[in-house]
């Protein structure tokens, strides 16, 4: 009876967040964050580094592979929080992460649909400065 007692006493009593597991999560979710974005700098830059402005194979799996290892080490600092029951950091980078990713996969999708309008425009305009054969 004593031996239960003393387990029931152990499972109630709160243990503090671990703030070293806290700031190395944080650590990771910011290196996500940082591979994420270069990622999505590296597709806005692309059409310069190609005549017909698509991204080279090699450009592909490089922006794939940052993508991937963020996610990858999202998922892991994640899951380690939510083993340390560090909810608060959890749902706080979590947020973070997701607003910040957002916001750049927002400016991607904007940057994309300018360039697509102004190259679907360039034949047009491209047509009107051409000046007309005489006689011919």
């Amino acid at each position: 009876m004593d031996m239960l007692l003393q387990f029931a006493e152990a499972a109630t009593t709160a243990k503090p967040p671990n703030l070293w597991g806290a700031l190395g999560c944080a650590l990771a979710y910011s290196g996500a964050l940082f591979a994420t974005i270069d990622s999505f700098a590296d597709m806005l830059l692309a059409p310069g580094d190609r005549p017909d402005g698509r991204m080279s194979p090699a450009l592909k799996l490089k922006s794939g592979s940052k993508l991937s290892a963020a996610g990858i080490t999202v998922v892991s600092a994640g899951t380690v929080l939510a083993l340390d029951a560090n909810w608060f950091a959890l749902v706080a980078l979590s947020i973070v992460f997701l607003v910040l990713v957002g916001i750049g996969a927002l400016v991607l999708v904007r940057h994309r649909a300018a360039s697509t309008v102004r190259i679907a425009a360039l034949p047009a305009a491209e047509a009107r400065e051409q000046t007309p054969l005489v006689g011919g």
